[in-house]
């Protein structure tokens, strides 16, 4: 298996990007990988590296791109960068199965739509990060950002989608899915909440478990949350900052006083354990689902570990066939009643 690389545009990037990846390659026998960055940068970083430099092959692109970069002009006015050479390595190669980037969200988006293509009946790909729930379970979030404003069928095709990779890569049988609310009751809602629960809740194929309030979406009830990108986006980023300003909180208060240094020192590895399991360095990247090959958004401040997670996302993903299984349920959820 072979997956492009680009190794610009994160915060620690190309340092970050081409560690995590040769982690993931120790990792993997069968996996091959391809850098897109400066090549004299790269090759510098694989000086002693304890990895088969035959299963690495480097495109010099050392050009990146930013946030503020408009997904059109990348394509057309920077197609040297780091991050459009790999999305066009990725539609033109067919040895190459996957690109992992943590480059800036709008040209990754942008640009692989336009190049890489949609699964047959997707009407747009959708974001689903990951993020650990209270009983060591895991909950995705569909759509996260892609898509701003979405229609109710499209939230039911968020769902498949959703549904098929958590059961194909983490193992979750029978994926509970809940859409996104102000409200549990069914009736709760605007026009789209109520239309998407209509169809929801017809989908036979769909563990639908109807609406969920944000702030159960840690509690382990719910194994998918199917909700607009600008909601998702708004759900996931409240979230991470909540967790990370709790943290900053705790210890500062343990700082406070003798006492509390003293008690923190006897607490000091449930500490570490509870730092660790918030940390959404661990969780891997969010993944674009949707598109005819995979493709994993790494957070743009990824570490070489969050960035070796990333790349194992891509490789269990093709590895499961994850997108047959997307066009199958697909097919599927066509021919199911409207509600």
């Amino acid at each position: 298996m072979r997956i492009a690389i680009d190794c610009l545009g994160g915060d620690k990037s190309p340092e970050a990007n081409i560690l995590g990846t040769l982690e993931a390659l120790r990792q993997f026998p069968d996996l091959s990988v391809v850098f897109f960055g400066d090549e004299a940068v790269i090759r510098q970083s694989l000086t002693g590296a304890d990895c088969p430099l035959s299963r690495i092959e480097i495109v010099h692109a050392p050009l990146a791109l930013s946030g503020e970069d408009r997904p059109v002009d990348a394509v057309r006015l920077k197609k040297d960068s780091s991050m459009i050479r790999a999305i066009r390595a990725l539609r033109e190669d067919e040895g190459i199965s996957a690109l992992v980037s943590s480059g800036a969200t709008g040209p990754l988006v942008g640009a692989s739509i336009l190049r890489i293509g949609r699964i047959e009946g997707v009407r747009r790909p959708a974001f689903c990060p990951i993020l650990p729930t209270m009983n060591g379970g895991l909950v995705g979030i569909c759509d996260s950002g892609a898509n701003v404003e979405c229609t109710a069928e499209e939230l039911r095709q968020f769902a498949v989608m959703g549904s098929a990779y958590l059961s194909e890569v983490y193992g979750v049988d029978a994926p509970r899915a809940a859409l996104l609310n102000v409200g549990t009751e069914s009736e709760k809602g605007d026009r789209l909440r109520r239309e998407a629960y209509a169809l929801l809740s017809a989908q036979k194929d769909l563990h639908f478990v109807g609406n969920m309030e944000s702030r159960d979406l840690l509690s382990g009830r719910y194994d998918l949350v199917v909700c607009d990108g600008f909601s998702g986006n708004v759900l996931v980023k409240s979230t991470e900052g909540a967790c990370l300003e709790m943290l900053k909180k705790l210890k500062k208060d343990i700082s406070s006083s003798i006492i509390n240094k003293i008690g923190a020192l006897f607490l000091y590895r449930m500490f570490m354990k509870e730092k660790e399991f918030m940390n959404y360095q661990n969780y891997g990247g969010s993944v674009l689902l949707g598109l005819e090959k995979v493709i994993v958004k790494g957070h743009g401040s990824s570490n070489a570990r969050a960035f070796s997670k990333c790349v194992e996302q891509a490789y269990r993903m093709v590895d499961k066939r994850l997108n047959e299984k997307i066009a199958a349920g697909l097919r599927s959820a066509a021919d199911a009643p409207q509600g």
